[in-house]
Parts: structure tokens; C-alpha cells; sequence
């Protein structure tokens, strides 16, 4: 999923840039808010991690003036002021939670999982699939307790972002620009998303049957979930 991180703290904003880039989130990062203005106007995110205390704008007229851009982003502040009014005046304009510095990463993970969860309709991280169980957090894909260890981090990062939207066809595009952090051009060639998901169904198929994955012709695909 795409992050924007806004923090004016270089030392921190690096630190959360490779913690969850690590953790398997593509991020960008703004140091100032007018740099983070012109990027939520043009560019739409999946989370959006705001300090309130930067040095050029204050952060709650930023996340007033992202909402209108990135209506459908996650949006976590981060803060050090100790006034409680300015939380509650983020969680008021829509922010979905806040963390106050200095805080844990782990926890800072946890809580973007379970926005997550929450923003998606999903119980758990884990979700069944057939025949098979797809753990988002572990990201583990196992057939009869036994793990599917061919399926490549991509093939995972597909699957995972068509869970996020069960039920719902997701376009090639849209597959491009938040799992490989840009879009297809006009005269791209799609067999390049088609491959991987035949590489899916492939590996998948050597252990059950893969009818939840269906092909959307001429748009691109959806996974299917019983709810």
C-alpha cells in the first residue's frame, strides 16, 4: 500500500521510510508541508502519516486540505504536543487514530493493520481462500497446514491487495500503481500483471483449485469472499 510520510524530523522520517518499507508498504516522504500539499493534490495514498507540528504549515490544515484530495486515505497523526484539543480536533476532521511521539514502531504497524482491517471489513488477518489460508501479517499462504513457499513476495503483494478490495474488480492499473508504485502507461504492455497472475494460478493450482480468482475481461481481476 502507498504511504505518504510528513514528518519535519529527517532522522525519523528516514527511520519510518525503511521500517515500513520493510514491512512491505511503498512510501514517499515530505519533510514540509508544502511539499506534502503538492503531493496529496496530485498523487492518491493509501495511509497518509502526518506531523501536526511542522515548521511551514500546521498539520490539521494539511489534513483538512489532503481529505479533500485523498477522501479514501488512512490518515494516522503524529504528534508531541501534549494538548489533547488538537488529537481531538484531528480525530473530529477524520483522521482514523493518532500516535504521540515518542512512539513504537511496532505499534505504529499494529494500529495501520487493524485501520486497516477495519477500513476493508476484514475480522482477522487471516483469511480463508478455498482451500487455502492467507495470513496478511505473517504473509504466509498455507494449503492443509503446509505453506505455499513458490509464491514470490509480488505474487503475495497481488494477492494481498485484491483481498483488501474482495468482492470488487481491481483494473490492471490499479494492480500497477500500488503494488509496483506506478502506472501503466497507455501503450504498456499487460501481459506484464496477466503473467504474474497466471504464475498465481500456477503454483496455486498444484494444491487446490483457484476459483475465487476470477479474470474480469477486459478490466482485470477480483478475488471472491463469501461474507
Amino acid at each position: 500500500m502507498n504511504v505518504l510520510i510528513i514528518e519535519d524530523e529527517k532522522a525519523l522520517a528516514r527511520e519510518l521510510e525503511i521500517f515500513l518499507s520493510n514491512s512491505n508498504y511503498i512510501c514517499e516522504v515530505c519533510y514540509d508541508g508544502s511539499s506534502a500539499s503538492e503531493k496529496v493534490g496530485v498523487n492518491l495514498y493509501d495511509f497518509i502519516l502526518i506531523d501536526l507540528g511542522l515548521p511551514d504549515y500546521d498539520g490539521l490544515d494539511l489534513l483538512k486540505e489532503a481529505k479533500k484530495s485523498n477522501p479514501d486515505a488512512a490518515y494516522v497523526i503524529l504528534t508531541a504536543r501534549a494538548e489533547i484539543n488538537d488529537r481531538i480536533k484531528g480525530l473530529d476532521m477524520g483522521a482514523d487514530d493518532y500516535l504521540a511521539k515518542p512512539f513504537s514502531l511496532l505499534e505504529l504497524q499494529s494500529r495501520m493493520q487493524a485501520i486497516t482491517r477495519r477500513k476493508f471489513g476484514l475480522k482477522n488477518n487471516v483469511i480463508v481462500l478455498g482451500e487455502f489460508s492467507v495470513n496478511l501479517t505473517d504473509r504466509l499462504i498455507t494449503h492443509s497446514a503446509a505453506e505455499v513457499s513458490a509464491i514470490t513476495k509480488k505474487e503475495f503483494d497481488l494477492i494481498a491487495y485484491l483481498i483488501l478490495h474482495k468482492n470488487r474488480t481491481v483494473t490492471r492499473n490499479q494492480l500497477s500503481e500500488h503494488i509496483w508504485g506506478s502506472i501503466i502507461n497507455d501503450d504498456y504492455d499487460s501481459n506484464y500483471i496477466d503473467a504474474h497472475i497466471k504464475n498465481i494460478r500456477k503454483k496455486l493450482t498444484a494444491f487446490a483449485p483457484v476459483e475465487w480468482l476470477e479474470t474480469v475481461r477486459g478490466l482485470g481481476y477480483k478475488i471472491k469472499i463469501n461474507t
